[in-house]
């Protein structure tokens, strides 16, 4: 960030209009698509907002090298290029590297498949595990067309569907199935388990997060004056902030709670310290 802030000082450009963070990110994406600052350049015609980004872009890169750095997305992009023109280190790669083993496939972007693609294709031993029902990171350059395109790019590959799930029970995985479904781009797979159960899910929209936590409290009193334990029940969050609603309606229905993963809210350092400037006040 402080070369990119220097390079934008350099060419008198306002970090004000141009957010180093932002730039930043796209720098990263042209990366992850292997695009070079000469190749970024001669794309984008007469836009001044993407001109200012490549002159940055291409100033950033040539103070990398003259400092002989990379940054992240430089590792694998000047990887590529590497096997890409030279022929014998291609070749010594491939040799070395007979098995080339991928996880979380449906997360990878152009540059890392252009790499897995280049290091298996003489051998042509990959095994890639992925699911392209779990693709959340398209914002971040996963491109799901390299789990979904595998078979075509390399024929003759087996697929394997692990469709039995021996977390959840079939309730859970009916909803699921019956959600994903609706996705256009997929592979076909019907996620079932072993393990069976009468509870339906129910599915609730919340006008607002005080109405969610005063539902959920109200939920979990009905089921424990129907004989449940409390120790028997969960709520899951996205993220540790959002526990304060559920904690003050469960302070008010008077439902004993854990927080686990982080503190309960009055617990919290700077909470403690506020309301103690509030008592002495």
């Amino acid at each position: 960030k402080r070369l990119l802030v220097s390079c934008m000082h350099d060419l008198q450009i306002d970090d004000k209009k141009f957010p180093p963070k932002s730039i930043l990110s796209q720098i990263s994406s042209l990366k992850n698509n292997l695009k070079t600052p000469q190749t970024f350049s001669a794309e984008i015609g007469s836009d001044f907002r993407l001109s200012q980004i490549a002159s940055i872009y291409t100033l950033y890169q040539k103070k990398l090298t003259d400092a002989n750095a990379l940054d992240f997305d430089d590792i694998i992009m000047q990887t590529v290029r590497l096997l890409d023109e030279d022929d014998e280190v291609r070749g010594f790669c491939q040799k070395r590297f007979r098995y080339v083993s991928v996880d979380e496939f449906q997360d990878t972007n152009y540059a890392q498949y252009k790499l897995i693609t280049m290091l298996a294709a003489a051998h042509r031993n990959i095994c890639a595990v992925g699911d392209p029902d779990q693709s959340i990171y398209s914002w971040r350059g996963a491109e799901i067309r390299n789990i979904l395109d595998f078979p075509k790019d390399f024929p003759g590959a087996k697929v394997y569907k692990l469709e039995q799930n021996y977390r959840s029970t079939t309730s859970i995985l009916k909803a699921a199935n019956n959600v994903i479904k609706n996705n256009s781009n997929r592979n076909e797979k019907n996620l079932w388990s072993e393990i069976k159960d009468d509870n339906s899910i129910e599915y609730y929209e919340a006008y607002n997060d005080r109405d969610e936590a005063t539902q959920v409290a109200r939920t979990i009193n009905t089921l424990h004056r129907n004989g449940e334990k409390y120790s028997d029940m969960a709520v899951l969050v996205r993220a540790n902030s959002v526990t304060r609603q559920f904690e003050e309606e469960f302070n008010l229905h008077g439902i004993p709670y854990k927080v686990f993963g982080g503190f309960r809210f009055y617990e919290r350092k700077e909470i403690k310290d506020a309301l103690a400037y509030v008592r002495l006040a």
